[in-house]
């Protein structure tokens, strides 16, 4: 019922801890840490683990999966699903909607989270739609259905274009205390489109997906958040235009919150002249400017998480000509290692930012700080991971965890090798 985990460098930004030290573990919950952890682990016969000298941080917690459970479980399910994250260091997960059925409903949320105890690996947070059946039209019942746990609302995969309805939403979350998480994208601008509008779509011949389609609904619901007061968060942002117009509302002090993709900060549209369809995704992946624009914004703050968009598909979904193909990669395997590679190793952002940003940020923006996640401060749940961020994994099929193997990262050598993931003082992964 006790552990300590000793010999490790420590990284808790919520702590301010970033250095050399023990986490002791009793009873599913953080005892100590810090200099303190040793001694106490002799008054209650602890087991010892000695890290090596890995990074031990708090559990990741992604905002943004998509675990394909109920009605499409040949591509992911709530288990196989839980598994990936746990591989990838994630303790926490927050799951879209866009299930089928969606969760619009008690039942839907209920039979989520019997599946996720049932497989008993990672924490699972669903998320309720914004409108009935994705349909835009009307309000889902979100009083409900925070009631039965969810943590947020959203339509991903789809648009609120009704400008009324997302208002409304807003205007009801801000009650909830919940946010509204936001797929920007205006339908009329983004057409047929299925890569990035520039020049390397004119020069395949390619319909493109402008960056206006993105901004021009990010800029609409901002200015909803400041008349509402609601908190907006904005899923899988993509261009410079976005973030800047995220930076000026946090400088006005609205409640707008944002997440990037690794896929977004790693690849440039250019990837397309390959016609390969592990690159499609949505929002699609924009220009060396806006991958520029990504990294300033991870550093500067502006930024809230780095969150996976973990999209399943089988081979029957991708293996298709490029415009018919599905839209989406998987990434929960590999958000850590890209990370370490394109952000720490590259100083774009210290270790401590990059933690921040995979924990306690997102932890922040679902208010799941509140149960104690996202940090390792005493009482909290033992939810950690420890990795050694200088070995390397291969991504290939016996690396990825999750049932398909869409991913643009085939073959990448990486650093940061996940020894092990805890889930309330119990291993889970390693």
């Amino acid at each position: 019922m006790s552990l300590l985990v000793k010999n490790v460098r420590l990284v808790d930004p919520a702590q301010g801890l970033d250095g050399l030290g023990a986490l002791l573990v009793v009873e599913g919950a953080v005892a100590a840490i810090g200099p303190d952890a040793e001694r106490d682990a002799l008054a209650v016969g602890a087991e010892v683990l000695d890290g090596g000298g890995a990074v031990l941080a708090p559990g990741f917690v992604d905002l943004h999966v998509h675990f394909r459970e109920p009605g499409q479980t040949r591509k992911e399910s709530i288990e196989t699903g839980s598994r990936a994250a746990v591989a990838g260091g994630f303790t926490s997960v927050c799951a879209m909607a866009n299930t089928r059925p969606v969760n619009d409903n008690v039942a839907i949320t209920e039979m989520m989270l019997s599946r996720a105890a049932k497989a008993d690996l990672c924490r699972y947070f669903p998320i309720g739609t914004v409108s009935r059946e994705m349909k835009g039209e009307e309000l889902a019942d979100m009083g409900t259905l925070k009631a039965a746990g969810c943590v947020a609302f959203s339509d991903d995969g789809l648009p609120v274009s009704n400008s009324s309805l997302m208002r409304r939403a807003l205007e009801y979350t801000r009650w909830l205390d919940v946010p509204v998480v936001a797929h920007e994208e205006d339908k009329d601008l983004s057409g047929k489109g299925y890569m990035h509008e520039g020049a390397v779509s004119a020069a395949l011949g390619c319909l493109g997906i402008p960056a206006a389609a993105e901004e021009a609904m990010v800029a609409r619901d901002i200015v909803l958040a400041e008349h509402t007061g609601g908190h907006l968060h904005l899923a899988h942002l993509s261009t410079k235009g976005s973030l800047r117009m995220v930076r000026d509302a946090k400088a006005r002090g609205l409640s707008v919150t944002c997440e990037v993709t690794p896929h977004h900060f790693a690849l440039s549209d250019k990837e397309l002249m390959r016609f390969d369809s592990d690159f499609k995704m949505n929002p699609p992946l924009r220009t060396e400017a806006d991958i520029q624009a990504v990294l300033e914004a991870l550093a500067d703050g502006t930024v809230d998480a780095i969150a996976t968009d973990h999209a399943p598909h089988g081979w029957d979904d991708k293996e298709v000509e490029l415009p018919i193909a599905a839209f989406g990669v998987i990434g929960l395997e590999t958000a850590l290692p890209l990370t370490l590679e394109l952000l720490v190793n590259r100083k774009v952002i210290s270790l401590a930012r990059a933690m921040s940003l995979l924990a306690r940020g997102p932890a922040r923006v679902f208010h799941l700080d509140r149960l104690g996640h996202g940090s390792l401060h005493p009482g909290a749940p033992a939810d950690f991971v420890l990795f050694d961020p200088n070995a390397k994994v291969q991504v290939d099929r016996a690396f990825i965890q999750s049932k398909s193997f869409n991913t643009p990262f085939k073959g990448w050598s990486l650093p940061g090798k996940v020894l092990g993931t805890w889930v309330g003082g119990k291993k889970v992964w390693g």
